[in-house]
């Protein structure tokens, strides 16, 4: 039996998806819907012997909380947990000199704003090349002024409010930061209102420190960072990318010299569990593309897909004889002739 405990700011929605899936006919006990406060669900939980495992999407430090629980409690399971966790990210695009610009601005708008840029693949990082990044920048700051941010109801509303008054808050602080700092330029964006729910405008920032804070920090808003490269340094801003972030979910590569793709996909191998090419690091499809990151970004098991499937099974191996056993020794243990 499963015990569902939502997050507290996504409880009706995940209360819908219960409900379909019993009309679909999921039998009792099955799956149990369970919303309760996070330490109290997790002491109850960790404690009981019968924990056959735990699979977590959320922040990166509460799984290591929820980690570091089961292993304190490991003596009194009956069997050992199975642990499955899908964190956090912070999800780059990085541009090549021969990628189609209009396709970089275009799938960067739709990966960093879309759901106000919280999902954990969303793209909150930016290189780009110095040759090309004057055209970049014209297309996001001109687009970005297009992007109608307004309520739910409002079908053309390609953004909306954040999910709560502390996300708010947090994301605030990130462009407070770069707003009081010579290492940022806010080029789009960078407004804020809670008058009439927490609304953050798609804001994009340029810095000079490649390590800086807002890009190495999941921020979880609609706040990308740009570094611009010089093309030379390609193989070596490649470097700088894998080793930046904590984080390893989602990225993806915009070229059209196949050398180039191959070379950063070498170099990109560890940095991102779903890697895309020429397309925005976001929108996996359940069943279609296993989703799934290692790191500080989870255990990379996949989410729907089989793969993450198998992880819940405990797999026995039959060998059934239909050859007698007629003597103890083995055919080399026979004198020899």
């Amino acid at each position: 039996t499963c015990l569902w405990k939502p997050s507290p700011t996504s409880i009706l929605g995940c209360w819908v998806i219960y409900k379909i899936l019993k009309e679909a006919g999921l039998p009792d006990g099955v799956l149990n819907f369970l919303p309760a406060d996070g330490p109290l669900f997790g002491d109850a939980i960790f404690q009981h012997p019968d924990l056959a495992g735990v699979h977590f999407t959320g922040s990166t430090d509460t799984f290591a909380v929820i980690w570091r629980a089961i292993a304190d409690n490991l003596r009194p399971y009956n069997s050992y947990p199975r642990v499955v966790g899908e964190t956090g990210g912070k999800n780059f695009h990085f541009v090549h000199s021969s990628a189609d610009v209009e396709s970089v601005i275009f799938n960067t708008i739709r990966s960093a704003f879309e759901y106000q840029g919280q999902k954990c693949s969303a793209a909150s990082r930016l290189y780009a090349p110095a040759d090309l990044w004057p055209q970049i920048k014209e297309g996001l700051v001109e687009n970005i002024k297009k992007i109608k941010v307004g309520p739910v109801e409002e079908f053309d509303s390609f953004m909306c409010a954040v999910i709560d008054e502390a996300s708010f808050r947090r994301i605030a602080s990130y462009i407070d930061l770069a707003k009081a700092s010579d290492d940022y330029e806010v080029i789009a964006g960078g407004g804020y209102d809670d008058s009439k729910g927490w609304f953050v405008e798609p804001t994009v920032i340029v810095t000079t420190d490649p390590n800086s804070k807002l890009m190495t920090d999941e921020i979880f808003g609609p706040v990308l960072t740009v570094y611009v490269y010089e093309p030379e340094a390609f193989e070596a801003t490649l470097t700088l990318c894998d080793h930046t972030s904590k984080y390893a979910l989602t990225g993806a590569v915009f070229a059209r010299d196949r050398s180039a793709l191959m070379t950063a996909s070498d170099h990109l191998r560890y940095s991102a569990g779903n890697f895309y090419i020429n397309d925005k690091s976001t929108g996996s499809i359940v069943a279609q593309q296993p989703f799934g990151g290692g790191r500080g970004s989870g255990t990379n098991d996949k989410s729907g897909s089989v793969i993450n499937l198998l992880r819940w099974t405990s797999i026995r191996t039959v060998k059934e004889n239909f050859l007698p056993c007629t003597d103890f020794t083995y055919p080399h243990m026979a004198p020899e002739d």
